[in-house]
C-alpha cells in the first residue's frame, strides 16, 4: 500500500496516558505501512488537544455532562478534517458515536482490572482500616466500594496518575483506585501490585481497550487502519458497550460490564450511587462462535436481564440519576 501523499494527523488528548496511547497507534501504523522511524511525525503527526474533561478538576464529571467530555474536542478535529484518526480510551467513548464518525479499529485490550492503592499497602477493600477516606472521580468505583464497605468515606479525586498519587502521598486521602491498563502503558511500578479481582470490582465497560475513530467517509483512513483491529477485543467491547447502552450509557449511573475470555463469562452489574443496592447478572459468551451481531445481542440481552431482575427499583434509580 503506497504511503499517504499528505500527513494524516492523529488527534488525542494531551494527558500523559493519552499521548502514550496515540504514540502506540502511530508506531503501529508506521510499522504496518513501512514508514521509517524518523518519518513517523511527518506522515502520522500527533495532534494533542485539551479536552473539556481534562479542564474540569474540581468536581465529578457527571455534574458537567458526563460521557463525551473526554472525546468532544477530539471528535471535532476529526469532523473538521484537522485529523485523520482520533485515539480514545474506549471506556470514555459514548455508546452512540457522533454522526459521521465510526470506529476504524480497536487495539488488543490491556489488563482491564482496577487496582487499589493505599498508604498502608493494602490491595483489598476488605483490608482497609475502618472509615478511611478514598478518593475517586468514578461513580462506579464509589458505588462498588460502598457496596462492600459502607463505612468508607469517598471524596472526589480528579487528575492524572501523578496528581492522584501525590494526594495519596500527602495524606489527603488514604486510598484511591487506578486502572491497571493505564499504569502498564505508562510503565509505572505501581502496576506490579496485585489488582482487584473481577469479583471484587467489575471494570467499566470496555476498560483497558483503545479505539481509533475515523470519519465515515474516509476510505483511505479505514484501509490504513483496518489491519490493526483486534477481533477478540472488538467483540468483547461491542458486547459490553451494548450492555451499557441498554441500561443508561452515561456517567449518571454506576454500571460495570466485562467479558472474561478464558472462562467465557459475561458479567454485568448496576448499583445505586450510594452502593446500597447492586443488581448483577451473568451469561456465557463463547468467543469461538461470536460475531459482531451476536456480541451486540448478548450485551442487550444481559442488560435486559438486569432490568428485569431489578424491576421498578432500577427504573426509579435511572430516572433519578
Amino acid at each position: 500500500m503506497p504511503l499517504p501523499s499528505k500527513p494524516m494527523p492523529i488527534a488525542t488528548r494531551r494527558s500523559p496516558l493519552a499521548l502514550v496511547q496515540a504514540r502506540d497507534v502511530q508506531a503501529r501504523l508506521a510499522r504496518l505501512h513501512g514508514v521509517e522511524d524518523e518519518m513517523r511525525d511527518t506522515v502520522f503527526p500527533i495532534l494533542g488537544l485539551l479536552s473539556t474533561g481534562d479542564q474540569i478538576q474540581d468536581r465529578a464529571l457527571i455534574e458537567a455532562g458526563g460521557k463525551g467530555l473526554f472525546t468532544k474536542e477530539i471528535d471535532e478535529a476529526l469532523l473538521e478534517r484537522r485529523a485523520a484518526f482520533a485515539v480514545h480510551s474506549m471506556k470514555d467513548v459514548q455508546t452512540e458515536l457522533p454522526e459521521g464518525i465510526e470506529l476504524g479499529a480497536i487495539l488488543e485490550r490491556e489488563d482491564a482490572r482496577d487496582m487499589l492503592l493505599a498508604r498502608g499497602g493494602e490491595t483489598r477493600l476488605a483490608d482497609l482500616p475502618q472509615g478511611v477516606v478514598i478518593g475517586t472521580a468514578s461513580l462506579r468505583r464509589q458505588a462498588q466500594a460502598l457496596y462492600q464497605r459502607p463505612d468508607l468515606s469517598v471524596v472526589v479525586l480528579r487528575g492524572n496518575v501523578d496528581t492522584r498519587l501525590g494526594r495519596l502521598a500527602s495524606g489527603e486521602i488514604y486510598a484511591t483506585f487506578l486502572a491497571r491498563a493505564g499504569l502498564n502503558r505508562l510503565g509505572r511500578k505501581e502496576a506490579d501490585a496485585e489488582p482487584l479481582a473481577l469479583s471484587e470490582m467489575l471494570p467499566a465497560a470496555a476498560q483497558g481497550a483503545v479505539g481509533v475513530a475515523i470519519r465515515s467517509d474516509d476510505d483511505r483512513a479505514r484501509e490504513l487502519l483496518m489491519p490493526l483491529n483486534h477481533r477478540e477485543t472488538e467483540l468483547t467491547t461491542l458486547a459490553e458497550r451494548a450492555f451499557l447502552a441498554r441500561l443508561d450509557g452515561s456517567c449518571r449511573t454506576p454500571i460495570a460490564a466485562h467479558v472474561h475470555i478464558e472462562s467465557m463469562d459475561f458479567t454485568g452489574e448496576v448499583l445505586t450511587p450510594d452502593g446500597q443496592v447492586r443488581w448483577r447478572e451473568q451469561m456465557r459468551f463463547d468467543m469461538k462462535t461470536a460475531t459482531r451481531t451476536s456480541a451486540i445481542a448478548a450485551g442487550q440481552s444481559l442488560g435486559q436481564a438486569v432490568r428485569d431482575a431489578a424491576g421498578d427499583q432500577l427504573a426509579a434509580a435511572l430516572a433519578n440519576a
